[in-house]
Parts: C-alpha cells; sequence; structure tokens
C-alpha cells in the first residue's frame, strides 16, 4: 500500500504505449495504401482486382478458421487485411485471379492459423504465400506488363532482363563494347547493359529515375520506390518498425554489390551497382515491410541487425549466382526460420547483472 493506493506487481518489462496490436496493423496497412494505389493506377484496374481478392480471402480465411476452432473472430484487428495487402503487393499484374485467392488461403490457414495464430506464426505469411505461388504457378509469376500500358504489352523486369541477358550470353564484353556503353565507368554497368538491349526485351527506359518513382515492370506494390520510402520513414520515425533490419539489409545488399557485381560485366571487384540493385525488385517493400514483422524476428538489436544483413546477403547470392532474378522473399523466408536460433545465442544481458 502507497497512500492508501493499491499498487499493482507484475513482471517485467513495464513499458508505457499506447500502440496496441490493432493499432500497429491498421497504420502499416495505411501507409502501403499510396503504393497500392499508384500501382493500380500505373497497372490498370485489374490490378486493383488482384489486391482486392487477396485481402478479401485472408479475411475470409481467417474468419472461417476461428468459426471452426470455435475461437473469438479477430478479423477487425487488421492482421488478415495487411496479410491480404502484402500477398496483393506482391503479385504480377496480369496474374490469374485464382493464384492471389488460393495464395492467401494458404498464407492464412497455413502459416499463420496452422501454427496457432497472430503471434505464433514461424513465418511471415505473407513471405511464405508469395514463394509457395512462385513454386506453383512460375510461369504466371514472373509474367510482368508496361505500366501505363493499355493493351497490358509484356516486358521484362530489370532484374529479370539483365539476368537473362547473362545467362544467354547476350551481353558483349569485350573492352569495345565496355567503352561503348559506359562499362568502364563508376554505378554504370547495370543500367547501360539494359540500355543497350533490344527494345522488345525490356520495353521501358531503365534510369535510376524510372526505377526510384515506379516507371518499371513488376509487382503491383513494389514499383515505386519512392512512396514504399515515405511510408517506411513514417513508420520508423513512430517506433512501429525499428530500423535496424532495414537499415541492415539495405547496406548488406549496398556493399555487396558494389564489391562483386561488377565481376558478372568483366568490370572487376569494387565496380558494381548499389542503387541499381537498391531501385530494383522487391529490396524496399520486403525491407521495409516485410522483413520487419515483429513475430518473425529476432528480439534483440544485435539480433535484427544479424537477420537484416542475412536477408541482404541471401539476396545479392541470389540476384548475382542463382537461377531466379530476384531474391528478396526467398531471403526473408529463410531468415525467418533462422529467427529462433539466433535468439537463442544472441541473449539480453539481465538488468543489473554483473559479469563475474
Amino acid at each position: 500500500m502507497n497512500n492508501g493506493k493499491l499498487l499493482i506487481v507484475s513482471s517485467s518489462p513495464h513499458l508505457l504505449n499506447n500502440e496496441s496490436t490493432r493499432s500497429i496493423m491498421w497504420i502499416v496497412s495505411l501507409f502501403l495504401l499510396p503504393s497500392i494505389a499508384f500501382g493500380i493506377f500505373a497497372f490498370g484496374a485489374y490490378a486493383g482486382l488482384v489486391v482486392l481478392f487477396s485481402i478479401l480471402f485472408s479475411i475470409l480465411t481467417e474468419a472461417a478458421v476461428q468459426l471452426i476452432r470455435k475461437q473469438k473472430v479477430t478479423i477487425l484487428d487488421g492482421s488478415a487485411f495487411l496479410t491480404g495487402a502484402l500477398i496483393g503487393m506482391n503479385m504480377p499484374p496480369q496474374v490469374p485471379l485464382y493464384i492471389p485467392i488460393i495464395t492467401s488461403i494458404f498464407a492464412t490457414g497455413l502459416v499463420k492459423h496452422a501454427f496457432g495464430g497472430l503471434g505464433q506464426n514461424w513465418a511471415n505469411p505473407a513471405i511464405a504465400g508469395r514463394v509457395f505461388a512462385l513454386v506453383a504457378w512460375s510461369k504466371y509469376m514472373t509474367t510482368w506488363t508496361v505500366p501505363f500500358d493499355a493493351d497490358a504489352v509484356t516486358t521484362a523486369t530489370p532484374l529479370g532482363a539483365l539476368k537473362s541477358a547473362l545467362l544467354e550470353g547476350n551481353i558483349d564484353l569485350s573492352s569495345t563494347f565496355a567503352e561503348q556503353v559506359g562499362l568502364s565507368k563508376f554505378f554504370y554497368g547495370p543500367i547501360q547493359v539494359l540500355q543497350s538491349l533490344p527494345g522488345e526485351v525490356i520495353k521501358t527506359d531503365t534510369t535510376y529515375f524510372n526505377l526510384f518513382f515506379g516507371l518499371k515492370g513488376g509487382c503491383i506494390g513494389e514499383i515505386s520506390v519512392f512512396l514504399l520510402l515515405l511510408g517506411g520513414i513514417y513508420l520508423i520515425y513512430r517506433k512501429i518498425v525499428s530500423i535496424d533490419i532495414p537499415l541492415s539489409f539495405f547496406l548488406t545488399v549496398a556493399v555487396v554489390a558494389w564489391i562483386f557485381d561488377g565481376t558478372r560485366f568483366g568490370l572487376g571487384y569494387f565496380h558494381g551497382d548499389p542503387i541499381f540493385h537498391l531501385l530494383t525488385g522487391g529490396c524496399a517493400l520486403g525491407a521495409l515491410f516485410m522483413a520487419t514483422d515483429m513475430v518473425t524476428t529476432p528480439i534483440t538489436i544485435k539480433g535484427r541487425i544479424i537477420f537484416g544483413i542475412g536477408c541482404g546477403l541471401i539476396t545479392m547470392l541470389v540476384r548475382m549466382y542463382g537461377g531466379l532474378p530476384e531474391g528478396v522473399s526467398l531471403s526473408i523466408l529463410f531468415m525467418n526460420m533462422l529467427t529462433p536460433m539466433i535468439d537463442r545465442f544472441i541473449k539480453v544481458k539481465p538488468f543489473g547483472f554483473v559479469k563475474k
């Protein structure tokens, strides 16, 4: 008793925060909406249907599972909405509608609820769903369209066009060609190679400006790095997202690209283009909104830094040496599986502990 007031004794940690799971889920979803809206604007109304069906079937699956298990239906907490939104953002613009539907059912029903529901899933449901769809329907999941084209003309993504050209030997790495396209310059390898490819291969002009603002082929919600950064920076400012993972993810991608990626173009080490790799694929979406999932990432700062470094390293290994052009989803899924081990070995020192 203290001055007649009853004090409640509880276990640490003692944190004062007005944020709830519900508010966090809806705030994150809110700051994904500009990127989703831009994707629909760029690719047309059908892309909106893809996102809508992803969200709808994620919510319906959550409600159905909870009713079957005689649990409280919690679709208003925003977690199912967020999962569906991320799945829709990770879909190509013209993918058949049954793919986002089945992917949402898989992600919410199996990855999330089969392991106990929110807070107990072993991997980010949207990431696992994205990888599942890529394996199950690789043809449809790697078919892209030109943004702002009413005829939905297909094109390659910058990463896809670059990977295909390298694998098929369509890039002349001679010194003459290097001089012509500027490969001897710092940071100019991938951009200049893509600009030298025939117009039927990649139908968008590959410049840093276009890559940053979303004038390129790709998934519905990943093309505008600008809008994703705005949303991510606000979430970091609000402390809803920790900066540890995005920063270590981005820095690892940049450093590995700079040191090693130039070797693919005959430039040697320390001549890769980190800017290109940061602005292409799902790097921004993955690092800011998917790798930062609270449930499936380490609890310590050191652990989260290791997590981000692992994501960036695996992403670049797949991009440079793997058979797929992109490795963001695979890297996050792999590091999700390593999270328990990271938490096991990277432990927090108890408060007041003195090392003898």
